[in-house]
């Protein structure tokens, strides 16, 4: 069971990472001028989304029901289905961040980079109620 919220928590902060660091791509790609550089935040956001972000969420997904799974009693506790709420809500926002990032692959983002700056917050919202809600179980 311990191994099993290890690596639940190990991908949590995997895909954290992309989250945080995906909008803030998308800050400088939606600045950059040069083709150079566009280029090279394609590529970038690419590797980040698909090569960490994505399997970060699945695995920590896996891990989470696995955890579930072993510990069914926490399904009659409210703080479980508030943190279920976040997940479900974070993973939307995780596909609205892929959206973005095709947006960005074909040459068509209708965003500037200030609203980019702005949803950048979004995930610390996230991670602060979702820990809260795991380790103080209100």
């Amino acid at each position: 069971m311990l191994w099993v919220k290890a690596f639940h928590i190990i991908f949590m902060v995997t895909w954290f990472a992309g989250l945080f660091y995906l909008p803030r791509l998308f800050v400088y790609h939606a600045m950059a001028s040069d083709v150079i550089s566009i280029e090279r935040f394609k590529i970038m956001e690419r590797k980040l989304y698909f090569g960490i972000m994505t399997p970060g969420a699945v695995l920590t997904l896996l891990f989470g029901l696995m955890s579930i799974s072993y510990n069914p009693v926490y399904m009659q506790q409210m703080w479980l289905h508030i943190k279920l709420s976040l997940v479900v809500l974070l993973i939307i926002f995780h596909v609205y961040l892929g959206k973005c990032y095709f947006a960005f692959k074909q040459d068509r983002n209708q965003h500037g980079h200030v609203f980019y700056r702005i949803i950048n917050e979004i995930p610390v919202l996230f991670l602060v109620a979702i820990v809260i809600l795991a380790v103080v179980k209100p």
